[in-house]
């Protein structure tokens, strides 16, 4: 059996959410995963750059697309001396995968391992000092990708999500209960059926639109990037329509942090004090660093006053510690 690339519709305009640098040479490029989808991605590479050089594979927010912040993160890395990959997770953006607008821990741990396999083979890459960013839901993935991945010599988790926890135990642990986890199982199962019945997926709806005079601080942090110019992206799921009411089912039953203690490779976990989701790295440093032979190379770095979004495009305050990653990275792909 081979592994085929499909042939995917890329849109050759430059229609990211931040300038484009006259210091990066641009491409787009394509490549299958372990499941026969193929991913779309930008990549990045320092203009004028000689050999092989370190690369990062970027990808995240949770229901963003690569034109939002993995791209700038992807782009800024590259004006920084790295060949940088920001790729669509499968079913989204301009990567394939049907039915669309689903995500599954499995399937998008293979994306950025998919990517991994992708930099390994560039000519101009050396497969020894490879690297993976991750934003928010994605960051959570990308420490799930670092434990499994050998080849993974270097993590940064950026404004991080736990997909599961979040799915499985609501927001704070507040609906960690057996009870509270059925209800959710049975209206997902309910609407399983709906979604046969009528032949078509139920989308769940991205950030809220118009925003609710009450809506919690968070929601305001969402709409603030998603539903305005400083963020908005005609295919990110979170600026319209969302993922499908199902897409998200299977994070409520397989954990992805369960082996985060084996990881022996550097990571680097970095949130917004003021964010409401910092909790998630808080806790998953903690987890990753007990009992692990290997935390010394292991570091949470909390950027004071910012918030979640933040850390998306820098919030208008540079809240992004671009400095920080630059040296991270090139400590451990050296």
């Amino acid at each position: 059996m081979t592994l085929k690339t499909a042939k995917l519709a890329l849109t050759d305009d430059w229609d990211k959410t931040f300038l484009k640098s006259d210091r990066v040479d641009h491409r787009k490029a394509v490549f299958p995963n372990r499941y026969g989808i193929t991913l779309a991605a930008d990549v990045y590479t320092p203009k004028g750059a000689e050999g092989k050089l370190p690369a990062i594979a970027v990808c995240g927010p949770f229901g963003a697309v690569k034109e939002q912040a993995a791209g700038l993160y992807a782009q800024t890395m590259a004006e920084r001396g790295f060949l940088t990959l920001a790729f669509d997770p499968s079913f989204t953006g301009e990567s394939g995968g049907a039915p669309r607008f689903m995500a599954s821990p499995d399937i998008n741990t293979e994306d950025f391992q998919a990517a991994v396999d992708f930099l390994s083979v560039q000519e101009n890459v050396d497969p020894e000092r490879i690297g993976i960013i991750g934003i928010c839901g994605w960051g959570g993935l990308a420490l799930n990708t670092a434990a499994l991945d050998t080849r993974v010599k270097a993590t940064a988790a950026m404004t991080m999500y736990d997909m599961t926890r979040v799915n499985a135990r609501g927001y704070f642990d507040a609906e960690d209960s057996e009870e509270a986890r059925y209800e959710k199982k049975k209206a997902l199962n309910a609407q399983r059926i709906a979604d046969f019945r009528s032949g078509t997926y139920a989308l769940g709806g991205g950030v809220v639109d118009p925003l609710p005079e009450d809506a919690p601080f968070f929601v305001k942090d969402y709409y603030d990037y998603y539903k305005t110019p400083r963020g908005y992206h005609p295919r990110s799921l979170n600026s319209n329509g969302g993922w499908n009411v199902t897409g998200c089912m299977s994070f409520l039953n397989q954990p992805i942090l369960r082996y985060s203690n084996e990881i022996r490779s550097a990571v680097l976990i970095v949130h917004g004090e003021r964010a409401h989701s910092c909790y998630f790295s808080r806790d998953a440093y903690a987890d990753m660093v007990r009992d692990n032979p290997y935390a010394g190379n292991k570091e949470l770095m909390i950027i004071p006053d910012a918030v979640h979004t933040d850390l998306y495009d820098g919030g208008g305050k540079n809240a992004i510690p671009f400095d920080k990653l630059e040296a991270f990275f090139r400590e451990y792909l050296k």
